[in-house]
């Protein structure tokens, strides 16, 4: 997620200049959302599919899975290839790669839309609507793309010899047959949203900021003119990799108990104490008094922060190039 809102924390580039009586430009200029739609689910994929690794291993660690709960964050990432091969290590990528293209270009679209909305609606600007526009925009994506992320933890939580579900299609059928229908595959929506809330707008307001700031105090030292517009001038890749470090650092330590809450809600029937974790309530009062905050709460927090470095370089690289690529500066 910190990718895909870091992604889309950019203010949108300038539309291309249209020539009297020229098609091509009026062509781009047309499809430009489904340009962006292509850029950012194509940054978005490269960037999990670089950190699955260790998506898996916070998914084991949060829910506390029994062949791992005894280990640490690098010990598991040594445990996994050991018992389930390295393939191990990627298992519920590809249902994340089906979540992750959708969820970046509705949360592209929706920060652009709603950042609008606020600002001639509401009169409000500055750097609040980015907040605002956020928090929303990560709301919308994650609500459209809930059910794909359901799956995918359920996946990631396997373990090799133990699976209830052979696949993607398979888990979809299974949670609708057994877990309440259509319903079943929002189970820990709530505290997503509530999470998710901070998360998106402290990420779209801390990155936004960082590049705005940095932009006007000191544009030759931290900036560069675009390759396809040297009218636009965006950030060197690596004062764009320190930014959404920055602000997924920031949002993660934030949102994190909900992170966590939500993980184990959508796991449900898959953990031994189903039965005390149904609503958002008793999950984190199941979680504190169990395993108190640093071990409950926040357990596997330091992966997030690993991951932010590689997930934001991959994903601003790729992303950069794709907007060359797709002309969208």
């Amino acid at each position: 997620m910190a990718a895909a809102a870091a992604l889309a924390a950019a203010d949108p580039p300038p539309a291309m200049p249209q020539a009297a009586g020229a098609g091509r430009p009026t062509a781009r200029r047309d499809f430009y959302w489904l340009r962006s739609f292509l850029a950012g689910g194509i940054a978005g994929c490269c960037a999990k599919t670089t950190i699955a690794p260790l998506d898996r291993v916070k998914v084991l660690l949060q829910a506390h899975n029994h062949h791992y709960k005894h280990l640490g964050v690098f010990s598991t990432l040594r445990a996994v290839p050991q018992k389930e091969g390295y393939l191990g290590l990627y298992k519920g990528n590809g249902a994340m790669m089906i979540r992750i293209f959708p969820y970046g270009a509705i949360q592209f679209m929706a920060f652009e839309h709603y950042k609008t909305l606020i600002t001639t609606k509401l009169g409000v600007s500055g750097h609040v609507h980015r907040l605002m526009a956020g928090s929303m925009a990560g709301m919308t994506a994650v609500i459209c793309t809930y059910p794909l992320d359901m799956v995918r933890v359920r996946l990631a939580f396997q373990v090799k010899g133990e699976h209830t579900y052979t696949g993607i299609i398979h888990a979809f059928k299974t949670i609708y047959a057994k877990e309440g229908g259509f319903l079943g595959f929002y189970r820990g929506l709530m505290p997503t949203i509530l999470g998710m809330a901070p998360y998106a707008g402290v990420s779209f307001f801390t990155f936004g900021t960082l590049k705005s700031v940095g932009l006007s105090h000191a544009p030759t030292l931290l900036g560069r003119p675009s390759s396809d517009n040297p009218n636009v001038l965006v950030l060197k890749t690596h004062i764009n990799l320190f930014c959404g470090g920055v602000a997924g650092a920031i949002a993660q330590t934030i949102s994190y108990p909900f992170d966590v809450t939500r993980r184990r809600m959508q796991l449900g029937a898959s953990l031994p104490e189903f039965e005390k974790c149904l609503t958002m309530r008793d999950t984190m009062k199941y979680v504190y008094g169990h395993h108190g905050i640093r071990k409950g709460l926040y357990r596997g927090l330091s992966l997030n922060y690993i991951r932010c470095i590689p997930s934001q370089a991959v994903a601003f690289t790729t992303y950069e190039l794709m907007k060359q690529f797709f002309h969208l500066n």
